[in-house]
């Protein structure tokens, strides 16, 4: 009897202690950068990724036409996003390297080496046109520094959909890495979400700074869409990713359906951790012929909860996620950023929300 009760009240410690590492985001504020705010005569717009290095945040511009990064200071007060001040503007426009000239730069991610300094930026290419996708190191003048070589998954160009490539990267914890996330899956190893439950699983990889190359490959399978069609646009993909802690991770999953005007985003935030039992799949070459185990994945936050609390309700484009300063409680701050499509495609923000890590 006695070996039971201490049994129970293990089980109930070991529970107790499991619910208090769960983590929980928060939102704490909302702030836009106004429409057709230029510096330095480039329009701000087209944000789609973000990253945080020696106090500063740097940003990548999805413009293909004229392929840049933007340095800005961020002030945060009180929990609250005080202003956005945009300092400098640094396109990738050398004529003297034909990587330039030779790739398509269609960039989707940014994310900085304090260490060495360098800016890693992450370009999808244009499949349709015949370019892979691409990543890359600069320096802070726009300058060719190194190319990382892709693993044999992304050789063959016939298996990449366009548009849905190299989408998100991170810094490892460790600093001795980074993650890259692709957007959609490849052609051999799923279908596109719909609205039915399919094995969707789009491929997260690693790479090693020292031998530029990738070096383990995970699968992260995306959610079903759940909103009826009003027209014929109704895509999911990842936009984003965050490893926040040794192998967790911050995954933003962002829905797009056509008919429901400047309300047509669905957004939300996926942690998702790699265990003993996921499988490594970089040598693997389709996942539709291979049984897999992916990443390990729970809801954590769904913008749907907070459309009250944002300007007329729009859950914008959601493209970037990096960290921000502690708060004044301790907790770590998160920081995102959307993607306006300069507003071609009609009313787009500039919009960016702050959140807050909590651990309980």
């Amino acid at each position: 009897m006695k070996n039971n009760i201490y049994y129970l009240l293990m089980l109930s410690l070991l529970f107790s202690y499991c619910k208090k590492q769960e983590t929980k985001l928060i939102f704490l504020d909302e702030y836009i950068v106004k429409d057709s705010l230029e510096i330095n005569s480039s329009i701000i717009g087209g944000l789609s990724g973000i990253d945080y290095a020696n106090e500063h945040y740097y940003f990548v511009v999805d413009d293909a036409k004229n392929p840049r990064f933007l340095k800005a200071k961020i002030n945060l007060e009180k929990n609250k996003i005080r202003s956005v001040d945009f300092k400098k503007v640094t396109p990738l426009n050398d004529s003297t390297i034909t990587f330039f000239k030779e790739n398509a730069m269609d960039l989707e991610s940014i994310f900085i080496d304090e260490e060495t300094a360098e800016i890693n930026l992450v370009s999808e290419g244009s499949i349709n046109k015949g370019k892979k996708p691409t990543i890359f190191s600069i320096d802070e003048n726009g300058k060719l520094i190194d190319i990382y070589e892709l693993p044999k998954s992304f050789n063959d160009i016939s298996n990449i959909k366009h548009n849905a490539v190299f989408e998100g990267s991170s810094k490892s914890i460790n600093n001795k890495g980074f993650w890259i996330s692709m957007e959609g899956p490849l052609k051999i190893d799923g279908k596109e979400p719909t609205f039915t439950k399919t094995s969707s699983p789009i491929r997260v990889t690693y790479f090693d700074k020292k031998s530029k190359k990738a070096t383990k490959q995970f699968a992260y399978q995306l959610e079903h869409i759940t909103r009826p069609s009003k027209g014929n646009v109704n895509l999911n993909g990842v936009t984003s990713i965050l490893e926040y802690k040794d192998q967790h991770f911050f995954i933003i999953e962002r829905i797009y359906q056509s008919g429901y005007g400047v309300h047509g985003n669905i957004v939300n935030i996926f942690e998702a951790s790699i265990n003993k039992k996921t499988t490594d799949i970089l040598n693997i070459e389709s996942l539709k012929e291979t049984e897999f185990i992916p990443l390990k994945k729970r809801l954590v936050f769904s913008f749907e909860s907070i459309k009250d609390k944002l300007t007329e309700g729009i859950v914008d484009n959601i493209e970037g996620i990096t960290f921000g300063p502690k708060l004044e409680n301790g907790n770590q701050s998160l920081l995102l950023v959307s993607d306006d499509n300069f507003q071609i495609y009609g009313k787009q923000l500039n919009q960016f929300i702050l959140l807050e890590i909590e651990n309980k």
